[in-house]
Order: structure tokens, then C-alpha cells, then sequence
């Protein structure tokens, strides 16, 4: 389950689901997402910084800009944590059957040749 935190899907693909392919590639695709416009946006803030100090008498002028600018980064965040929430809740799922497939007796090993 602690895999999830660091690839989402990972876990599932371990334990032989193919819903893990796809919640690899919806995390990877919300980091990807996140990071080109993450990388736009700071930038254009780094370029409109002194316009943005300058008090205008319309506050909601400069949010609305700002956020249009952000919107894409949240978007791809949204999908990462949509990965994410998807790959947790199948890792409760694998843990709850293998809780109940769990035998009572434990696994004997083979001695081998002696």
C-alpha cells in the first residue's frame, strides 16, 4: 500500500491486476500535466510580478488572471490525486481478499535434497 504513495498503480500491478497500467499512466499523466503548466505559470509570474504588486482598485481583475494562469496546474493535480485515490482504493481491495484467502496453517517449505 506504501507503494501507492510513490507510484500510484505500482501495487496493483504487483499483484497482477491490469487496473494498475491505468492508474500509472493517470498519475504520470496529472504529474506531467501539473509540471508543464506548473513551469508556465511560474514563469509568467515571474515576468508579471511588478504589474501584480501595483494596487489596482480591482482586486478580482488580478485573481481571475492569476487563476486563469493556474487552472491547467490544478487540473493536473486533480488527475494525479484521481490516480491516486483510484490506486488506494484498489490496494484496500487486494489487502481485504487477502485477508480472507489467508490460510490457517503456515506455508511449509521443501527441505530439499539431502
Amino acid at each position: 500500500m506504501t507503494a501507492n504513495l510513490a507510484v500510484p498503480g505500482s501495487g496493483s500491478l504487483v499483484a497482477g491486476r491490469v487496473s494498475g497500467y491505468f492508474q500509472l499512466v493517470l498519475a504520470m499523466t496529472g504529474v506531467a500535466i501539473t509540471t508543464v503548466f506548473g513551469v508556465k505559470f511560474m514563469l509568467w509570474y515571474v515576468n508579471n510580478w511588478a504589474n501584480l504588486q501595483q494596487s489596482q482598485p480591482d482586486m478580482a481583475a488580478n485573481f481571475q488572471e492569476l487563476w486563469s494562469r493556474l487552472r491547467p496546474a490544478v487540473v493536473g493535480f486533480a488527475v494525479f490525486v484521481t490516480g491516486l485515490a483510484w490506486a488506494l482504493a484498489s490496494s484496500v481491495g487486494i489487502l481485504r481478499e487477502s485477508s480472507k484467502a489467508r490460510s490457517a496453517s503456515p506455508p511449509v517449505f521443501d527441505q530439499g535434497p539431502q
